[in-house]
């Protein structure tokens, strides 16, 4: 967890005065960090939803499907169903069928990735001159083999290149794990071309896929989240009131000189809820 000094963080706090009718809930370094709850979050989530407000979580983390992040947070003690999760591979599918047809897709990923592809009707292929896609994910097995076929494919092939997310790096609790967005720039860097789709927070994609699920107008509406690059950006793109939490990615420091503000900022999930707000009936 990345905090900045107790007084500097205790200045930039602006928690919300009000309960929304509905959340989008980011996951690693919100809800949970190293699939371990993160303060109040178990409590404060079983409140919301017991007062009727709709949740959706977000995560821009491809490595687990929606089932499984569903799983997840059951095992840790927060209700949540598969429909209520949005995950980057979410819409990867229908943005590949409806962008690029029947094209064989290329990938620099993890396995889930073609699993989901090929489950979807997609082709995946891993010979570069037969790729119409390359699509770059986070990717813990990344290496010079899978980087080289990705560069074939695209530069000497001409394949459009699709990233799942654009993160630089997951919070972990021993500091983080590198992301999407190094994988992709190590791709663009050699092919000298850019993803033509950088899928998941902010994307549109996604913001229309969270628009349809949350089924609350916007204005009643707040997107929780510990990036202001992702999370913040994407409460704008629905129009949404934006929560920053300090209990991830982003320190009390980083908040003051961003050009991109958040309506609120609390130090966790634990405060996402004005004191004084009544509990539900026992």
């Amino acid at each position: 967890m990345r905090l900045g000094s107790g007084n500097r963080e205790r200045s930039v706090l602006r928690p919300p005065h009000r309960v929304f009718d509905g959340y989008v809930i980011d996951l690693d370094g919100t809800v949970y960090l190293g699939e371990e709850p993160l303060p109040g979050a178990v409590d404060v989530l079983a409140r919301l939803r017991a007062a009727g407000r709709r949740l959706v979580f977000l995560t821009n983390n491809p490595l687990r499907s929606a089932a499984s992040y569903a799983d997840l947070l059951r095992e840790i003690g927060v209700q949540a169903d598969t429909d209520e999760v949005v995950t980057p591979l979410t819409v990867l599918t229908g943005y590949l069928t409806r962008r690029h047809g029947g094209a064989a897709v290329l990938t620099v990923a993890e396995p889930l990735v073609e699993q989901t592809l090929l489950t979807a009707g997609i082709p995946v292929t891993a010979e570069p001159s037969a790729a119409g896609v390359v699509v770059v994910s986070f990717d813990r097995t990344f290496d010079y083999a899978k980087l080289l076929r990705a560069f074939r494919a695209v530069r000497l092939h001409g394949a459009a290149i699709v990233a799942t997310n654009p993160d630089p790096f997951c919070p972990t609790p021993d500091g983080g794990l590198p992301d999407c967005a190094a994988m992709l720039a190590a791709v663009q860097a050699c092919t000298g071309a850019t993803a033509e789709a950088v899928l998941g927070k902010p994307g549109p994609q996604m913001a229309a896929e969270v628009r349809a699920r949350l089924g609350v107008p916007p204005a009643d509406a707040a997107m929780v989240g510990d990036r202001i690059l992702t999370d913040v950006a994407m409460s704008r793109a629905l129009g949404m009131t934006s929560i920053l939490a300090l209990s991830g990615a982003t320190a009390a420091d980083e908040v003051a000189g961003a050009a991109l503000q958040p309506d609120h900022v609390i130090d966790g999930i634990g405060a996402l809820i004005p004191d004084g707000w009544p509990s539900p009936p026992r």
